[in-house]
This record gives C-alpha cells, sequence and structure tokens, in this order.
C-alpha cells in the first residue's frame, strides 16, 4: 500500500508542476528510470521484420482474386555439397530476402547464428508464424549468367523456398516488365561484378514453377535412396557388374568376348552392356589393381556420359612383354560413378594472375634459379668443379619455361664461331699421297654391315646370375628426341638394329659435335660391370 500511495502522490506532483507551468527536477547525477511493469523494467525490444505484402495464403486475406500472381525466376543456389535449382519469388513489399529453413537443412546449405534475433510481424503487428529469425545463410547464387553472394534470413516459409525482397531490388535494381516477366541487369554493379553472358533472363509461370519446387523439395528423400545404376544387357550371356565387397568403390565389368591383348598392344574389350548412371554422375573405367600389379594391363579411355547409352567397351593397354589372355567372363576392369560439376565454357579476353603462370611440366616444386654476373675467371673456377653443371639457358616457348641445356663450352663457342660451318674438300686436306685411302677419311656413313668372319665376331657374355640392368634414363630435348627416333628408324632399316624387349639396358645420350650436328653416345658401363671377362 505504502509503494502504491508513493506512486500516485509522485503522480499528483508531475501533474501539479506541469500545470503551473514548472518543471520538477530530481536530484543531480541521478537518471530518472521508466515505470515498472509486472515487477520488470522495461527491455529495449530488436527491430522487427515487418511482413508487408500478405501473399501467403491467409485465412482473413480476400485482397488476392488470383493467388499466383507473384513474379518468380530460375535461381541455381551453390550449396557445401551439391548445386541445387529452384524457383525463387521476386517480392518488391518485403522488407528482406529469406530462405526456407527446411530447405538449407535437405540441400545442406551452411547458415550461421544471426547477431541480434529478430521477430516478424505482420502489417498489423501480429507476430508471424515465419519467426523469429535465429540464423543466416551466405550461399553463391546464379540467376541467368548473373551470379552474386547472396545473404538470406532463414526463416520457416509457408509456400516458397526462396523469396527476393527490397535488399536485393535495391542492392542489383534490376529493370523488370512486370507485365511479360523479363528481368533486365543493367546497373552499373551488375554489369562490372555480377553478369557473364546475357543481361536479361525470364520469369517462370507461378504453378510450374510451384510444381518443379515441389519435385525439389520432396525429390530428396528419393534421390538418397535410388543412387542405383541401371544396367541393360545387350547380350543374354553378359554379366552384370558386381562389387567385390560391400564398401568397394566400384563395380568390377565382365569381358562378354574372349580376346588376346599383344606385348606393347591394346584391344578394345566388349561388356555386352550399357548403363545409365544416377544424374548428376558420369561413369569412369578405371583399371583393376590386380591385372595392373601382376600382368601390367592398364585402361585407356574410361568416361561414360550420364547421355551415352551405347555399349560399355573397355580398351585394355599391356604394358608387359608378354601376350595376355583375356576369357569371356573374367572381370577386366571396374566402373566407378563419380559426382560431376555443371559448368558452362565463355569466352574472357584475362584470365586471373596466379603466381605460377604458364609455367607448364616440372615447374612445381621446382625452385628459382638465381642469376648474376661474374668473372671470367670466377667461371673459369666454377668451371672445373665437380659438383658444378655447366650449359646454356633455353627458352622453351611450347612450354614457357627457361632450362638449362648442358653442353660443352668449348663445342659451342666453335659452333658458334662457324669455323666449322664450312669445311675443306676431302681432297684439299688430305695429302696427295694418301689419296688411294679416301675412304679410310670419308666422313659419309657406311649403309651395310660388314660381312660376318668368325674369326672376328665376338658374343658379350655376362658373369653367371647377372643380367642387365635397369637405369634411369637421361632427360632429352626435344631436338634430342627427334635426333635419336630418327636413329632408332635408319638403324631398323639398315639392319644394324632390331626390336627386343629386355629388363634392362644402356642408357644413351646426345653431344654436339663442332659442326652443330649430334652424336648419339651409348653409356655401357654398366653393361661392362657386370660382362665376363675373357
Amino acid at each position: 500500500m505504502a509503494t502504491k500511495e508513493r506512486q500516485q502522490e509522485a503522480m499528483e506532483t508531475t501533474i501539479q508542476s506541469e500545470g503551473n507551468g514548472g518543471r520538477k527536477r530530481g536530484r543531480v547525477g541521478k537518471r530518472r528510470k521508466s515505470p515498472v511493469s509486472n515487477g520488470l523494467r522495461d527491455k529495449t525490444k530488436p527491430k522487427p521484420i515487418e511482413m508487408r505484402n500478405l501473399y501467403a495464403a491467409l485465412n482473413n486475406m480476400e485482397a488476392l482474386n488470383n493467388e499466383n500472381d507473384h513474379i518468380m525466376v530460375t535461381i541455381k543456389l551453390h550449396g557445401a555439397t551439391r548445386q541445387i535449382t529452384i524457383n525463387a519469388v521476386i517480392d518488391s513489399a518485403g522488407t528482406e530476402d529469406f530462405i526456407d529453413e527446411r530447405f538449407c537443412s535437405k540441400y545442406n546449405i551452411r547458415t550461421t547464428q544471426a547477431k541480434m534475433i529478430q521477430e516478424v510481424y505482420l502489417a498489423d503487428g501480429r507476430p508471424r508464424a515465419m519467426g523469429p529469425i535465429t540464423h543466416t545463410a551466405k550461399v553463391p547464387m546464379d540467376i541467368g549468367s548473373h551470379r552474386e553472394l547472396a545473404i538470406f534470413q532463414v526463416a520457416k516459409l509457408p509456400n516458397h523456398e526462396v523469396i527476393l525482397g527490397m535488399p536485393w531490388l535495391k542492392q542489383h535494381s534490376p529493370r523488370i516488365d512486370w507485365g511479360q516477366g523479363k528481368i533486365t541487369f543493367e546497373s552499373e554493379r551488375c554489369t562490372t561484378w555480377c553478369l557473364k553472358e546475357s543481361p536479361t533472363v525470364y520469369a517462370i509461370l507461378e504453378d510450374k514453377a510451384r510444381e518443379e519446387n515441389l519435385k525439389v523439395v520432396f525429390g530428396v528423400a528419393q534421390s538418397k535412396k535410388d543412387q542405383r545404376v541401371k544396367v541393360k544387357k545387350l547380350d543374354p550371356q553378359a554379366k552384370i557388374p558386381t562389387r567385390g565387397s560391400a564398401q568397394a568403390a566400384g563395380h568390377d565389368l565382365y569381358a562378354n568376348e574372349s580376346k588376346t591383348i599383344p606385348a606393347g598392344g591394346q584391344e578394345v574389350v566388349r561388356t555386352g552392356i550399357s548403363i545409365t548412371p544416377p544424374r548428376g554422375t558420369y561413369g569412369r573405367i578405371a583399371p583393376r589393381s590386380s591385372m595392373a600389379v601382376k600382368h601390367q594391363i592398364a585402361v585407356n579411355a574410361g568416361v561414360i556420359d550420364y547421355d551415352y547409352t551405347g555399349e560399355i567397351k573397355v580398351v585394355l593397354a599391356n604394358m608387359g612383354n608378354q601376350d595376355y589372355q583375356v576369357k569371356n567372363g573374367d572381370r577386366i576392369a571396374q566402373l566407378i560413378t563419380e559426382k560431376i560439376v555443371e559448368s558452362n565454357c565463355y569466352e574472357v579476353q584475362t584470365l586471373e594472375k596466379t603466381n605460377r603462370g604458364q609455367q607448364g611440366f616440372g615447374s612445381t616444386g621446382a625452385s628459382k634459379a638465381q642469376i648474376c654476373e661474374i668473372s671470367a675467371r670466377a667461371f673459369g673456377k666454377f668451371y672445373r668443379r665437380p659438383d658444378t653443371t655447366t650449359g646454356i639457358l633455353k627458352y622453351s616457348k611450347k612450354e614457357g619455361v627457361i632450362g638449362l641445356e648442358s653442353v660443352n663450352i668449348s663445342t659451342e663457342l666453335v659452333i658458334k664461331s662457324g669455323k666449322y660451318q664450312n669445311q675443306r674438300k676431302l681432297e684439299e686436306m688430305v695429302p696427295q699421297e694418301y689419296h688411294e685411302y679416301f675412304d679410310v677419311f670419308e666422313e659419309g656413313e657406311k649403309t651395310k654391315l660388314p660381312p660376318h668372319q668368325r674369326a672376328v665376331d665376338l658374343e658379350i657374355k655376362l658373369e653367371e646370375g647377372e643380367g642387365l640392368l635397369i637405369k634411369k634414363i637421361y632427360a632429352l630435348s626435344q631436338d634430342e628426341l627427334k635426333e635419336l627416333w630418327s636413329y632408332i628408324k635408319q638403324g631398323e632399316e639398315r639392319g644394324w638394329i632390331r626390336e627386343i624387349y629386355s629388363d634392362g639396358g644402356s642408357r644413351i645420350m646426345l653431344v654436339k659435335k663442332k659442326d652443330g650436328k649430334l652424336r648419339l653416345c651409348i653409356d655401357y658401363r654398366a653393361l661392362n660391370h657386370v660382362t665376363k671377362k675373357d
């Protein structure tokens, strides 16, 4: 009672002061607090979200004669694990951009805690069932060729999955022809940052849009269950692909014919089946590890597109030195289904700059060379050190890299001087008294082998239990590889060499001669080490 009397006395005093034109002052330095209500002081309320457009099918709403009068546009959202195509409402009366909470959960669209919880109210002040707003979603969104990073308020939307409200409209300022359902992105922001191609997209009829959205929303559970590969037998004797274990990544493919894979060659083996992988995936034909390790059988060309319905054929390549026999019914490869990202190519004038740039094969992991000038005396000192590689820097236009080509410096200097480019004739260099032995001095190559003579023919015999060693080949440039293949082809045509399969061999290198041509040199040191001395 005492508290109530004090409150009444204070109110009367305030009214009296105002009536006398005066003002009652409290104690200096102390701020007057607001009246209490039910024993609790007033709390600061967060800014509410007001829904001015009552487009939802409300029981007390009769202003809209046609409930399907919204403009809807097809958008593509890039979630954490997949892309989702859905139809969104463009709402010029919506105070925020919204996305459905259940939609985010089903499609794994990442949400974050909002800094402030916001209530959602109708225009008449009543709270909406779609609130409060506790989370936001930041997700890349495509509308035609228009791409942006959209920020949505996560709410429980009753009739739609995505609503694009005034924040989106203000940010991009699209020109909308509401009658024809035509949306054109022509603002400075969009033409600078958002667009890839055409600035115009077209709306979709709301009945059709809602039907498509229902398929997307309610098709999730079914798509998780039905991830099976559809298989059709083209031959009654063909075998359906099977898994080797419950957790195996691939399905074993079976041969539907017998075929021999020649050593060093390849053959196409039929399976007698055609497949359709799950939507959003493709089939990849991979080699079987047992065949690769034991028989050196690899698989080439192994992509099966979703829209390919022809027979699956496996290209088997034999990397070994013995023929491999494939029998009808053998497991020859494995089928692996992999997800794909549907993307389109478009032309641009420039690409984003990167640290690697145009550096090609072998550029990753390579340290940058430090270049500095040294004197001739210092060069001579380093040139004689065994741990120093001396050569000439050469730029490869094709690969876009600079490499060091190891050469003999004195030979390069002679080539550069051109001293041996225009040599004198053989008659001028050989003394007159030796002209009858011109064949000894001729530089022209012999094209025939000398006749076999058992007295001088030699056979290289190896030590007991020894064989040719497997050595890493020396790196060769494109010019050197071209010269090597020319040498091999010429040797085979002349009958000097023939193709064989061996476990090892001797390494080769090509060294420049003074006239600039390349000389083939064979490193026989490993062979000499295991050769039987006689």
